[in-house]
């Protein structure tokens, strides 16, 4: 059995074995396997470039690597704004610091942001509309998705920010004005990209963070969905190697 097929039947069995992935019956009378395809474009240590496609459960776990910005969300880069379906691993982006790293993957899925995923969960997007949060803040329609976080801190989450500002999802900016709910019934290309070290990035004239699954991302999981989930990153070995978190999270049921 090859590596892919050994991986592809591993996705399965873990998704069989978890109640909250299973769908309606199928005409068998048996549960569908609640999968998604996912993929990854990795830098390798000798510079080289890969691109492997995964097939994994939906769980947050998996979903929250892929879907933090739509197609067309432009990332600043040493050559200025450019559209992250074009970034590739190698390029250089350019951080909140006024810094450039290097990125080392980025992650692609497609999902129906009016559905919600395998396990209840919204997967709706949030529209900020132009100068939402100031002049040139951002200067046009940024749309994100629901594993986005931005450097700031909402009023509502202001006491609990004990050094500056912190990672926020951005449902809790969402005011119903300028920046609000959109759930398209259609496809949706989302992205997501991971550096040498966690940091914050300029999408838009926003500041977003990097991929980063959280040091304690692994620690309830069982076996076979850690091997699956360390899979889809060919740079790392183990959770420590994502590195520590650049900046505070809040304390939200997403974080």
């Amino acid at each position: 059995m090859t590596l892919a097929h050994s991986l592809q039947r591993a996705a399965a069995n873990a998704t069989a074995a978890n109640q909250l992935l299973r769908n309606t019956p199928k005409t068998d009378g048996k549960p569908s396997a609640q999968l998604r395809r996912y993929e990854v474009c990795t830098l390798l240590p000798n510079g080289s470039v890969t691109e492997t496609r995964h097939i994994a459960p939906a769980l947050p776990l998996f979903e929250q690597a892929f879907t933090a910005f739509s197609r067309g969300s432009l990332v600043e880069t040493d050559f200025g704004p450019v559209a992250i379906e074009d970034l590739l691993p190698g390029d250089q982006i350019q951080t909140a610091d006024g810094h450039f790293e290097e990125v080392v993957w980025k992650g692609m899925t497609t999902l129906i942001p009016a559905r919600s995923s395998a396990t209840g969960a919204s997967m709706k997007l949030t529209s900020f509309m132009a100068d939402s949060f100031g002049m040139q803040k951002p200067s046009s329609c940024v749309v994100a998705g629901p594993a986005a976080r931005l450097l700031a801190t909402p009023p509502h989450l202001r006491h609990s920010a004990q050094s500056g500002e912190i990672l926020t999802p951005v449902q809790d900016f969402q005011d119903g004005i300028n920046i609000f709910e959109t759930a398209p019934p259609a496809p949706v290309d989302m992205f997501h990209i991971c550096l040498r070290n966690h940091a914050v990035i300029k999408v838009g004239g926003l500041l977003f963070e990097s991929y980063h699954p959280g040091t304690d991302a692994l620690r309830l999981v069982s076996y076979p969905i850690k091997t699956l989930f360390l899979n889809m990153f060919p740079h790392v070995e183990s959770i420590a190697d994502f590195g520590p978190l650049a900046f505070e999270r809040a304390l939200t049921t997403q974080a």
